[in-house]
C-alpha cells in the first residue's frame, strides 16, 4: 500500500465543506419532490453532477493541491533563504562554542576575508568575547552592546536559539531528555554614520569658560605707572588672540575677569595643548617684576547653557581655591586639572582676612553653640587653629567645644595644656558621640585645617548643623564641603593657625589670648612651616609676631616638641637608606615600628631628604595600620600635589600625601616610579 500525504486542518475543512453543502441540497431535493416532481428530478440531476465533481476534487484534486503547496513552500523557502542571504543587515549563526556556521553576504562584506565557516567569532571580531555570548553558563537569553570594528561603530545583538523543540520534531536525530543545545544569532547594526553625526552635534555644543588674572593688582604695582595700561592691554590681547584662534568669543566682564564661549571640540584642543595659555601669558613682560598668572574654569556637557555656566563658576572657584595658575574643566561626571605648577603668590593685603573675620563674628554671635572640628588623626596645626576659634567663641560669650576623638602623640603636648586646667571648662574637648548628643538646632560647626567632609573628625555632624564655616590652607579637592555659610580657603597661607591668628586680630578689640592658646597656635605655625623654612611669607612672620606679643614662648614650645629617641633614629635611618631615582627624586622607607606616630616620622624624614643637594622632591613610605602611607615633599621645582592626586591623595604643591590599601611597600614604590615616569613623559612634572 502506497504511503500518501493527507491534508488536515483548515485545508481539509475547506475541501469537505462542499460535500456538506451537497448533503444539504439532498434534503432540499426531497422537499421539492413533495411540491413538484419535475423540479425534484431537475435538482436530482444537478446533484448527481455536483457530487461527481466534488468527489473528483476530493480524491483526485487533493494530491494536486498537496503538490502545489509543496512546490510553493519550496520556492518560498528558497526565496526566504535568498532574502536572508542578501539581507543588508550583517547576520550570522554561531554554535555553542562561538564558531560561525552560517553567515550572509552583508556579514562577509563587513568582516572580509575572515568570514570562514567553523572559525571562532572571537578571532574574527575580538570585541565580542565569550562572556558576552548568551549560553548555558549565563542567565541571559539576549545581549546587546556596542563595538568598534574595522573603523566602524556597530550595535551588536546576540540572541540564544534553543534546539530542543527542533530536535523533538525531527525523525532523523535523537536527543537525550535533558538536551540543552542551542545556536546564537548574531546581528550587526552599522551605527557609524549615526555616531559621527552625534559626535559632530556634540562637538558643536556650547562650552563656557571663565578666565581670571590671579595677581592683577600685584603685577600692576610691580611696573611703572605710565606702563600699567600697556601691560593690561598686552594681557588682554594675549587672551583675546588665543581664544580667537579657537573660534572662541571673549568678553571682558571686570578689569581682571573674562568670559569665554567655545565649542566643545575647541575645549578638546585646549586639553591637548595642556592649556598652554597659562604659560603663554607669563611671557608678557614690559618690566614687571612679577609674572602674570591666570586661572581658567571651563564648564561643559551640562543639560543647559545655564548649567554649563554654573559648572564654569564651580571650576574657577576650584582653580582659585587650589592656588591659581591652573585650569579646571568640570563636567557632570568629573573634574580635570591642568597646570598648577608654580608657587602660589602670597597676598600682601589683609582685606580678605578682615572681611572673613567680621563675617565669622556675625555668624558666631547669632548662635548658641560653637563646635570646632579638624581632620581625623589631628595634628598640631588643626588643634591650634581649633583653640583659636574656641577663644573667639568664648570672647563672644558662646558655649564652645572642640571635637577630638583620638589624641595623637603629636597633639598630646598641646592637649595636656587644657585637660584638667581650671581655667578651662571640663567639656572644652569632647568626642564625636558626645558632640552628636549635645548639638542643638542653633549651632555653628567650624571646620579647620581640612576641606574634605570625609576626612573630618565626625562627618555625621554636617547633617546636624545648618551653619558651617570652613577655614583651611590646603588646596581644594574634588570633594568640597558644600553649602558652607562661610568658606575661607587660602592655599598660599603657611598654616591654618596663621589664618586664625589674623582673624583674631580683627574680631574684637578686647580679645585676650591666654598663654596656652598662643603657644598652641605658634606651635601650629612652627610645625607646618618646618621651623619657618617652608611656605613662609611676610604674613607668616606677622602672625608669629602677634602670637609672640600675646604670650607665646619660643623656648617653651620647643621643649614641648622635643623628639623621642626612637623617632630620631627611625628618621635618620630613613634618610641614610634613601634611593635617588632619575637624579631628582629621593625615595625611602621609614621603619618606624617602635614609634608612636610612624606617619609623622615619615613626613619628617621626607623634609630631611630635601636637604640633599640635587633632590627636587622626596617620597617616604611608611607601613602603618594595614596601610601604606606616602609622604611627599618638595621645595619649589616639583608640584608633589599633582603626583599624589594621581595616586588618590592630595595636599599642597610642596607637601602632599596619600594612603594605599591592600598593597605592600615594594609594590607601592614600583607604582610611584611608574607614575613618575608617566608624568615626566607627559610633561606634567
Amino acid at each position: 500500500m502506497k504511503n500518501k500525504i493527507k491534508i488536515k486542518g483548515k485545508m481539509r475543512f475547506y475541501l469537505w465543506s462542499a460535500m456538506a453543502l451537497g448533503l444539504l441540497l439532498v434534503l432540499i431535493d426531497i422537499y421539492l419532490y413533495t411540491i413538484d416532481v419535475t423540479a425534484g428530478f431537475a435538482v436530482n440531476a444537478f446533484l448527481v453532477l455536483y457530487f461527481a465533481v466534488t468527489l473528483l476534487h476530493l480524491f483526485r484534486g487533493s494530491n494536486m493541491i498537496v503538490y502545489e503547496l509543496i512546490n510553493f513552500a519550496t520556492q518560498y523557502g528558497q526565496i526566504q533563504k535568498q532574502l536572508l542571504k542578501s539581507l543588508d543587515i550583517p547576520h550570522a549563526l554561531l554554535d555553542e562554542n562561538g564558531k560561525v556556521i552560517w553567515s550572509n553576504n552583508a556579514f562577509e562584506r563587513v568582516v572580509g576575508k575572515d568570514a570562514e565557516r567553523n572559525k571562532s567569532i572571537y578571532s574574527i571580531i575580538p570585541a565580542i568575547t565569550k562572556d558576552k555570548l548568551p549560553g548555558s553558563e549565563v542567565d541571559f537569553l539576549e545581549n546587546e552592546f556596542e563595538i568598534q570594528f574595522n573603523g566602524g561603530e556597530y550595535l551588536t545583538k546576540l540572541k540564544k536559539i534553543s534546539l530542543k523543540e527542533l530536535m523533538d520534531t525531527n525523525n532523523l536525530l535523537e536527543t537525550e531528555e535533558n538536551y540543552e543545545g542551542f545556536l546564537v544569532a548574531l546581528y550587526l547594526f552599522d551605527n557609524t554614520a549615526l555616531k559621527l553625526a552625534l559626535k559632530e552635534v556634540d562637538d558643536q555644543s556650547l562650552a563656557v569658560g571663565l578666565v581670571y588674572i590671579d595677581n592683577y593688582e600685584e603685577a600692576l604695582e610691580s611696573v611703572e605707572e605710565v606702563r600699567r595700561s600697556l601691560l593690561t592691554a598686552l594681557i588682554e590681547r594675549k587672551i583675546n588672540k588665543y581664544m580667537a584662534s579657537l573660534d572662541g568669543i571673549t568678553k571682558k566682564i571686570e578689569k581682571d575677569k573674562y568670559m569665554v564661549i567655545l565649542r566643545k571640540s575647541c575645549v578638546a584642543q585646549l586639553k591637548e595643548n595642556k592649556f598652554d595659555l597659562l604659560e603663554d601669558v607669563k611671557t608678557v613682560n614690559i618690566g614687571n617684576e612679577m609674572a602674570v598668572t591666570l586661572s581658567i574654569g571651563v564648564g561643559l556637557d551640562g543639560l543647559s547653557y545655564a548649567q554649563n555656566y554654573e559648572f564654569a563658576r564651580a571650576a574657577i572657584d576650584m582653580a582659585l581655591g587650589r592656588g591659581g595658575d591652573q585650569a579646571v574643566v568640570k563636567t557632570p561626571e568629573q573634574l580635570s586639572y591642568y597646570g598648577g605648577k608654580s608657587q602660589q603668590v602670597e597676598k600682601n593685603t589683609r582685606v580678605k582676612a578682615r572681611v572673613k573675620a567680621h563675617a565669622l563674628m556675625e555668624i558666631i554671635s547669632s548662635k548658641d553653640q560653637v563646635f570646632v572640628m579638624g581632620h581625623r588623626n589631628g595634628d598640631v596645626d588643626s588643634f591650634g587653629a581649633a583653640v583659636g576659634i574656641y577663644r573667639i567663641a568664648k570672647t563672644l560669650e558662646k558655649k564652645a567645644h572642640i571635637v577630638v576623638d583620638n589624641v595623637t602623640p603629636s597633639m598630646k603636648p598641646l592637649v595636656d595644656l587644657f585637660v584638667n586646667n581650671q581655667e578651662y571648662e571640663q567639656d572644652m574637648i569632647v568626642g564625636s558621640q558626645k558632640a552628636l548628643n549635645e548639638i542643638g538646632n542653633n549651632a555653628v560647626l567650624v571646620i579647620v585645617d581640612v576641606n574634605r567632609p570625609s576626612l573630618t573628625e565626625c562627618p555625621d555632624l554636617f547633617g546636624k548643623c545648618k551653619s558651617i564655616v570652613v577655614l583651611d590652607h590646603h588646596r581644594q579637592s574634588a570633594e568640597p564641603i558644600e553649602n558652607a555659610t562661610l568658606s575661607y580657603v587660602e592655599p598660599y597661607a603657611s598654616s591654618t593657625c596663621e589664618m586664625v591668628s589674623e582673624i583674631l586680630q580683627y574680631t574684637t578689640d578686647n580679645v585676650k589670648i591666654r598663654q596656652e592658646e598662643a603657644d598652641s597656635m605658634y606651635a601650629g605655625i612652627i610645625v607646618d612651616t618646618d621651623g619657618f623654612l617652608q611656605k613662609t611669607g611676610v604674613r607668616t612672620f606677622e602672625a608669629a609676631a602677634f602670637l609672640r606679643r600675646n604670650g607665646a614662648d619660643v623656648t617653651r614650645v620647643r621643649k614641648r616638641f622635643r623628639e623621642d629617641v626612637n623617632d630620631y633614629k627611625a628618621r635618620a635611618d630613613a634618610v641614610s637608606q634613601a634611593e635617588i631615582y632619575k637624579n631628582d627624586f629621593a625615595i625611602s622607607v621609614c621603619e618606624a615600628d617602635d614609634c608612636e606616630m610612624p606617619t609623622v616620622v615619615g613626613a619628617q624624614a621626607a623634609n630631611e631628604l630635601l636637604n640633599i643637594k640635587g633632590v627636587k622632591a622626596s617620597f617616604v613610605f611608611t607601613y602603618y595600620d594595614s596601610k601604606v602611607y606616602i609622604s611627599a615633599r618638595s621645595i619649589d621645582e616639583v608640584n608633589v600635589q599633582v603626583i599624589m592626586e594621581r595616586m588618590g591623595g592630595g595636599g599642597h604643591m610642596n607637601a602632599a600625601a596619600t594612603q594605599l590599601e591592600g598593597t605592600t611597600i615594594m609594590d607601592s614604590i614600583d607604582y610611584l616610579k611608574e607614575m613618575l615616569d608617566k608624568m615626566l613623559d607627559e610633561g606634567e612634572i
